[in-house]
């Protein structure tokens, strides 16, 4: 084994893309989407978590992007379902990835 999180029994890391769901209203910002209180809500719960690292919308697509800590796909799915964007229709999730990451300037 040459990954440390794998030697470690740490999490993995998983990056989310979601797309713009057809409950989003284009003609307005992320922050005036139906349901934004409660989704950012439970976006700060799962920050609090530790599951959500980094995140935030793709700007010109009205999707967005996640960077998630989690055992398997499987978790990550499960979780993101009980967003209520997810839930109404305002995001769709796309993609989930496991993404081994080789280059961090924060570190």
């Amino acid at each position: 084994m040459d990954n440390k999180s794998d030697q470690l029994g740490m999490k993995n890391t998983f990056v989310t893309i979601s797309s713009a769901g057809p409950n989003r209203d284009p003609s307005k910002g992320t922050r005036e989407q139906p349901l934004w209180d409660e989704h950012a809500a439970f976006i700060d719960q799962l920050v609090a978590e530790g599951f959500i690292l980094m995140g935030g919308p793709l700007v010109d697509e009205g999707g967005s992007m996640l960077i998630v800590n989690a055992d398997s796909e499987n978790e990550v799915r499960e979780k993101l379902k009980n967003d209520p964007w997810m839930k109404h229709g305002v995001l769709k999730l796309e993609s989930v990835k496991r993404w081994q990451i080789f280059i961090d300037v924060r570190k």
